[in-house]
C-alpha cells in the first residue's frame, strides 16, 4: 500500500491494499455494529471513501462493557490485522487485537444514528451532516475539482490571483451587495445634507462584500497576461431556490490578448478537462451517487466530454426557439434574456450538444463587453449544459477608452469613480477577455445533486447562518 513517511494508511489506501497479514492502525469514526455473542463486526469509516473497512472483534477478548460503547458515531482508534474478508461487499478487514475509544456517541441522541434521512433534514445538521455517505462523497469531489481547477490552470501558465473580499465597486452594477461597515448602524454620522457620512467609517467610503474578482482581475492581466481567481462571493438576493446562495465560490480567468473566439476555446477545453478529472478520480464516489440519486449522471458528464460545444448566435437561437413548436413558459423574443428551459431545449433536443451562445443584446449584459460593429450586440458568450442550462458566462472586454466610458454612462456608473479600470485602457490597452464559472453551480452538475445547498459544506441563504 502507498503511504507517506511517519503517516498511517487511510481507509481507502487500505481497502486497495494487496498485502495480508501485516499489522495496521486504523482510526475513524463508527458507521455500525453488529454481530452476535462471540463476534461483533463494525463498519469503520474516516471520510477517506464512501466504503467502509470491517472491524472483526472477538467478544470474549474485548468485552461487552466495552463493545456497547463501540456505537454509531463513536470515534476509535483499532490496530489488528489486515487479512482477506471471510464475507462479500469488501476485499480485506482487520482482525481486531486492539481498540480504544476517543469519543462515544450517544444511541438515544445522535441524529444520525438511523439511515434514510432527508436532504432537508441534514441541511438543519450540517455541522454533521458530512459524516453521512452522500455529504462525504460532494465534498470529497468538491476537493478533486478544487485541486483539478489549479491544476489546469497552472499546468497552463495562468497566475493565481486574490482579489480583494471587500470593494468599493459593483462589478455587475446589480446593487444586491453586502454592506461593509464599522458605523453605528442604529445611528450613523450624518452629513449636513443628511446622508450617511462614509467619509467617517473605516475605509472612508462605503464599502461591500465582492460579487466578482473579475474587475480587478482585468488588472492583473494586464500585466501578467494570464490569471485567475478562485474566492467567495456574495450576492445579497432575498432568493430561497435549490440555485441561489448567498455566498459561493467563482473561478474567473482573465487574459489579455485573447478575442471572444479564444475565450470560448478556453472555456470548452476547461469544462472538459474537469469532468474528466471527476470522471477519472472520482469513480467511486460519482457511482455512489448516480446510484442514489440520478441514474443518468455519468452518461450525462460524459455527453459533456465527448461532443463539441456548438457556437450558437443568440439571434440564430431565438429563431431556433421560435420556430421550435414548443410552448415555453417564458416568452421567446429578440432582447430578452433566455430561460433555462430555452437554453435546455436547445441542448438537450435541438442540438443535442453543449453549447455556446454568442452576440447577446447589448442591453441585457454588462458595461464592460465589447461592443460589436453592430452597435446592438456585445461579444457576450454563456455556454450551456444539459439540465441546468448555463454554466459559464463571459466575454471579452472593452478595450475602447471611449466606448467603455460611453457604456458607463449608459448603467449610470461614473466613470470618475472607476477611474483605476479606466486607467488600463488609457495605457496600454489591448483586447482581453475572461469569463465566470460559479463553482458550486459545476458542483451540482458533476455531482448530480438537485439543489445547491447540498454542494457547499455550510449554506448560507436569508435567515440562515447557523454554522
Amino acid at each position: 500500500m502507498k503511504t507517506y513517511e511517519g503517516l498511517r494508511p487511510s481507509i481507502a489506501q487500505l481497502l486497495r491494499s494487496t498485502e495480508r497479514g501485516v499489522e495496521v492502525e486504523i482510526k475513524g469514526w463508527v458507521r455500525t455494529r453488529r454481530g452476535n455473542k462471540n463476534v461483533a463486526f463494525i463498519a469503520l469509516n474516516d471520510g477517506s471513501t464512501v466504503s467502509n473497512i470491517q472491524v472483526v472483534a472477538d467478544v470474549g477478548q474485548f468485552g461487552e462493557e466495552l463493545l456497547k460503547q463501540v456505537a454509531t458515531g463513536a470515534a476509535v482508534r483499532v490496530v489488528g490485522t489486515l487479512v482477506e474478508s471471510l464475507g462479500s461487499g469488501q476485499p480485506v478487514e482487520v482482525q481486531a487485537k486492539s481498540i480504544e475509544i476517543y469519543g462515544g456517541a450517544d444511541p438515544e441522541t445522535y441524529p444520525l444514528q438511523k439511515k434514510g434521512h432527508s436532504l432537508e433534514f441534514l441541511r438543519e445538521i450540517a455541522h454533521l451532516r458530512p459524516r453521512t455517505n452522500t455529504f462525504g462523497a460532494v465534498l470529497r469531489i468538491r476537493h478533486a475539482m478544487a485541486y483539478a481547477i489549479h491544476k489546469y490552470f497552472n499546468d497552463r501558465g495562468f497566475y493565481y490571483l486574490h482579489t480583494p473580499i471587500i470593494t468599493g465597486s459593483d462589478a455587475e452594477g446589480a446593487g444586491a451587495m453586502f454592506q461593509v461597515t464599522t458605523l453605528d448602524v442604529a445611528s450613523p454620522p450624518r452629513t449636513d445634507e443628511g446622508k450617511v457620512d462614509y467619509s467617517q467609517d473605516f475605509f472612508g467610503k462605503m464599502t461591500n462584500l465582492t460579487v466578482s474578482g473579475q474587475l480587478e482581475g482585468e488588472l492583473g492581466a494586464m500585466a501578467l497576461s494570464k490569471i485567475y481567481t478562485f474566492g467567495p462571493t456574495f450576492r445579497a438576493e432575498n432568493s430561497n431556490t435549490p440555485r441561489h446562495l448567498a455566498e459561493f465560490w467563482m473561478i474567473e480567468p482573465e487574459m489579455a490578448f485573447y478575442e471572444l473566439a479564444d475565450d470560448m476555446t478556453l472555456a470548452e477545453d476547461f469544462l472538459k478537462y474537469l469532468i474528466r478529472y471527476a470522471l477519472d478520480n472520482c469513480a467511486e464516489d460519482l457511482a455512489f451517487l448516480a446510484k442514489m440519486y440520478d441514474e443518468e449522471l455519468i452518461e450525462r458528464l460524459r455527453f459533456v466530454t465527448e461532443n463539441d460545444f456548438v457556437r450558437l448566435d443568440y439571434t440564430e437561437g431565438i429563431e431556433i426557439l421560435k420556430a421550435s413548436g414548443r410552448k415555453f413558459e417564458f416568452r421567446v423574443e429578440w432582447g430578452l434574456d433566455l430561460q433555462s428551459e430555452h437554453e435546455r431545449y436547445l441542448v438537450e433536443e435541438h442540438f443535442k450538444r453543449p453549447v455556446i451562445l454568442v452576440n447577446y443584446p447589448k442591453e441585457i449584459k454588462a458595461f464592460y463587453m465589447k461592443l460589436n460593429d453592430d452597435g446592438r450586440t456585445v461579444r457576450a458568450m454563456d455556454v450551456l449544459f444539459p439540465k441546468i442550462g448555463e454554466i459559464i458566462g463571459g466575454s471579452e472586454r472593452e478595450a475602447d477608452y471611449d466606448k467603455l466610458v460611453g457604456r458607463m454612462r449608459d448603467f449610470d456608473i461614473a466613470p470618475e469613480d472607476m477611474w483605476w479600470y479606466l486607467d488600463t485602457r488609457r495605457f496600454g490597452s489591448a483586447p482581453h477577455s475572461g469569463f465566470g464559472l460559479g463553482f458550486e453551480r459545476l458542483l451540482l452538475f458533476v455531482t448530480g445533486m438537485a439543489n445547491i445547498r447540498d454542494v457547499i459544506p455550510f449554506p448560507r441563504t436569508p435567515h440562515h447562518a447557523e454554522f
